[in-house]
């Protein structure tokens, strides 16, 4: 069973809940390939009535098709959706846009109050390894949050100023007490959210292949360099470690290696432009 719920988390989640009665907006990062899985189920409870952005980051890595029908089912809901590349900058364009457009409506409002407007405050959340600091850091033209490629590297909130009318929190990576789906778990450990060392690189990737057989065999053919791949998804993973040198003496394929190249090479969208849920899906 697939779980990480560490106590920096639980502290998080406390210190969010503090700080929302002085922000004015809220955006929440999910990964792309994974809109559901990647969204945190304790949210809308925490969040009330805040206005909010759905980031689908990392859109880079996702099937182009599918991100475009998971924007038209999330804005039904009246939240705004904005395909980004946190990585590159693609899509913050749009953002700012949205960001702008609040905090113009709090000046005038502050203004008509008698009040002396003060820039708007964003709050950003999302799962582990989402890419939250990244965006940040796009968002502000400058490294003023902290970065990493692994799930954990944010512990505390901080904030950062993007010229004279946003201000943005960053939050730690937020998981949930308990995955009632384990599906979701591995989703979220295939794509990195979950710390790898709590999780079975074998298992996760003979997951991924089996999706990869089910949803994308074409895909998966250009990976492995093989239109005619075994119908055992077993074999496919030996085949893609002895195609890649994953061997131990006397030629065995070393399967631990094997497993975490292919996880790695999905991560990093070497394998292809691949969505893990559909909206027909019916999560």
């Amino acid at each position: 069973m697939i779980q990480w719920y560490p106590g920096h988390m639980a502290k998080a989640k406390r210190e969010i809940r503090e700080k929302l009665r002085i922000i004015d907006i809220v955006v929440e990062l999910r990964d792309s390939r994974i809109p559901v899985s990647s969204s945190n189920p304790d949210l809308p409870g925490l969040l009330g009535n805040k206005t909010r952005i759905i980031v689908l980051n990392k859109s880079d890595l996702s099937d182009p098709s599918v991100t475009d029908a998971w924007i038209n089912t999330l804005s039904s809901s009246g939240d705004e959706v904005v395909p980004v590349e946190a990585v590159t900058g693609k899509g913050l364009a749009e953002v700012r846009r949205i960001a702008s457009s609040v905090a113009a409506e709090l000046s005038r409002r502050m203004a008509a109050r008698g009040r002396r407007p003060r820039p708007a405050r964003m709050l950003v959340v999302g799962v582990p390894n989402v890419g939250k600091s990244t965006f940040i850091n796009r968002l502000a033209g400058r490294s003023a949050a902290r970065t990493g490629d692994r799930p954990g590297v944010t512990r505390g909130q901080q904030w950062v100023s993007v010229g004279r009318s946003l201000q943005l929190l960053d939050t730690p990576g937020l998981l949930w007490p308990k995955f009632d789906d384990q599906q979701v778990g591995i989703k979220l450990a295939v794509t990195s959210a979950v710390d790898d060392r709590l999780t079975d690189a074998e298992m996760l990737s003979r997951w991924l292949i089996k999706f990869l057989v089910d949803r994308y065999p074409e895909v998966l053919s250009r990976y492995v360099g093989d239109e005619h791949l075994p119908p055992d998804c077993d074999e496919i993973v030996l085949l893609i470690g002895r195609r890649r040198g994953c061997l131990l003496s006397g030629g065995r394929v070393d399967t631990q290696r094997t497993a975490e190249m292919i996880l790695k090479d999905f991560r990093a969208g070497r394998i292809g432009r691949v969505s893990l849920e559909r909206p027909e899906d019916g999560l």
